[in-house]
């Protein structure tokens, strides 16, 4: 690869997150789409007619590691890790959209095929992106000693379907901790230096899972649902978390996760507090229509309160920023383990709190790792 020539991309798994995210990115000619795949013959089919130029494969396997310089994998979370290992081993930088593992054995699994083939892993996290969370970022070290984060996403209705894999615990991992809480993880983890985590305390209900009314409208057309969020839900995951855990450096957590509640709009809110003030971020993560309006930003300091101006992104922008991003973080030579790393110690407190809400994970058969 040069810097000149288009990053030639492989698709793998062709799904709602291809059609509405990927595929209107990689119309970018500093790219060019070689490959894609999908055992759905109906999107494989409209990918090649989306990508003419495109191969395409009816195997993972028949990917050809001097054909490609990444190969994004979008399929469902429960072959993120397979899939993205025996890419690796095969000498195949991949970007893996989140959740990047389910375990941390999966998470250990991609650390060794990465050193195993000497290629890198990418991993998606757009929400750390955000215009708004750049400017939040830039309040904390004015806070003084950090005390409390609080990391909120509760949609209004947003349960992603009764029908496919997202709802399912087998194929999915999990609900609302892996889908959204993953974002909030990471912008709170990674903002403080990624302390080790104690004290991880965790509940999880399904009260609106399969209730007709309360899914996400936005998805249906990846999904292709006829109903997103109404019927019976077999091996059902979680639609709200709560949980807390302190850090090693005395900072305590709060989460809170929901794909579906009570309010009228979505909400996501991002608060630090430290000594010397607080920092409060309110906007809404995500496509969804159900939006609380445009972002805010106060600081409160000894009793006033500060508006920090933000700038008008429109939705999906921080997709468009972290896919710009790829030709850098690609030529990085500091970049391979920072993904993998970041990742195993997510999965490592996403587990701790289905531990403490007495959750037993399941997981579906993947692809061979080896």
């Amino acid at each position: 690869m040069t810097t000149s020539a288009p990053i030639r991309i492989a698709m793998i798994g062709l799904g709602w997150v291809f059609t509405e995210v990927w595929a209107p990115l990689l119309a970018n000619p500093g790219f060019r789409v070689v490959a894609v795949f999908d055992p759905d013959d109906g999107a494989l089919a409209r990918a090649c007619d989306a990508f003419p130029a495109a191969r395409a494969l009816s195997a993972v396997e028949q990917l050809d590691p001097a054909e490609v310089d990444l190969a994004v994998v979008a399929t469902p979370n429960h072959l993120h890790a397979p899939v993205g290992a025996s890419l690796l081993r095969r000498g195949i930088a991949v970007f893996i959209e989140k959740p990047v593992c389910l375990t941390v054995a999966e998470g250990a699994l991609l650390v060794e095929a990465e050193r195993e083939g000497g290629a890198r892993v990418l991993a998606g996290t757009a929400a750390w992106h955000r215009a708004d969370v750049k400017a939040l970022r830039a309040q904390v070290d004015r806070l003084g000693p950090l005390r409390t984060i609080e990391l909120s996403w509760v949609r209004a209705r947003g349960v992603p379907g009764s029908v496919g894999w997202s709802t399912k615990g087998a194929s999915a991992g999990g609900g609302a901790l892996f889908d959204l809480g993953w974002h909030l993880i990471t912008i709170g983890l990674r903002m403080i230096g990624w302390p080790a985590v104690w004290d991880v305390v965790g509940s999880v209900s399904s009260d609106f899972l399969g209730r007709k009314g309360f899914g996400a409208s936005w998805h249906v057309g990846g999904e292709r649902r006829a109903e997103p969020g109404a019927g019976q839900v077999e091996d059902p995951v979680e639609d709200t978390v709560r949980a807390s855990w302190r850090t090693r450096t005395g900072v305590f957590f709060v989460l809170t996760t929901a794909w579906a509640s009570h309010i009228a709009l979505d909400r996501t809110r991002i608060a630090v507090e430290g000594a010397d003030g607080r920092a409060e971020l309110d906007c809404t993560f995500g496509f969804s229509p159900q939006r609380s309006g445009a972002s805010s930003l106060r600081v409160l300091t000894s009793g006033r309160i500060e508006d920090v101006e933000l700038p008008d992104e429109p939705v999906g922008t921080e997709y468009r920023t972290q896919f710009g991003l790829l030709p850098t973080l690609l030529a990085d030579p500091n970049q391979p383990g920072a993904a993998t790393g970041e990742s195993v110690r997510i999965v490592d407190l996403i587990e701790r709190i289905y531990h403490s809400a007495g959750v037993a994970l399941t997981r579906a058969p993947g692809l061979r790792a080896g």
